[in-house]
């Protein structure tokens, strides 16, 4: 991906890329497993009488802005066990907490908890995929239109690993980017531009509604 070029915001060569990838994939898999504990040191942020918020325009709406310490020593602990875990660190290591991006600890764990809405949807329709194409018809389609199931599966996954986690999303490197929370903005971003993808066909017509984990039967 080239800064610049599609919208992107960062510059990667292939290989640079599949790490990056792999290492936002692998810090929201340590985050998603350790949810519970976040969640109430969330609770414990929001509810301190000695830690008072500021209401303040953020650019997103007027919003509580108030510090999060235990989320954010928790997280510093997490980011720095995934950063031993995938050998090196591509990127900014910024976790907003307590500024316009995520102003509160309840904004930080709705971000977050929205994780499986981005990537269930995805997993979803490429296990459907071969069923849908038991249908003659459908099979036909996806042969002339992508080349085939192992094809579409793979336009699929590089135009999702491409484009959403590039750093757009945002009207700023500062808000979008390489940090910490410009990743999930950059993949929030992709889902908001899922419908002019060749493939959205096939997401409809593997039942995809949208991204809040909700598939017609």
């Amino acid at each position: 991906i080239s800064g610049g070029a599609g919208g992107a915001r960062l510059s990667h060569s292939h290989e640079k890329q599949f790490y990056y990838v792999l290492q936002s994939l692998t810090l929201w898999r340590e985050i998603a497993h350790d949810m519970f504990r976040l969640w109430c040191l969330s609770e414990d942020d929001l509810l301190d009488q000695d830690n008072l918020y500021q209401l303040k325009d953020t650019g997103q709406g007027h919003q509580r802005v108030q510090q999060a310490p235990r989320i954010s020593k928790a997280m510093r602990v997490i980011l720095h066990n995934t950063q031993q875990k995938v050998g090196h660190w591509i990127g900014s290591s910024v976790i907003h907490l307590g500024d316009n991006n995520v102003p509160n600890a309840l904004v930080f764990i709705d971000k977050y908890t929205q994780v499986s809405s981005i990537l269930n949807p995805i997993v979803l329709v490429l296990k459907i995929v071969p069923e849908l194409c038991k249908d003659a018809n459908i099979d036909e389609y996806i042969d002339k239109t992508f080349g085939g199931v192992e094809r579409l599966k793979k336009d699929i996954l590089l135009d999702f690993f491409r484009s959403a986690f590039d750093g757009s999303g945002a009207d700023n490197f500062y808000d979008a980017g390489s940090c910490i929370d410009g990743r999930l903005t950059s993949a929030w971003h992709w889902c908001s531009q899922i419908s002019s993808k060749p493939f959205y066909p096939v997401f409809k017509l593997a039942g995809f509604a949208s991204f809040d984990g909700e598939f017609q039967k």
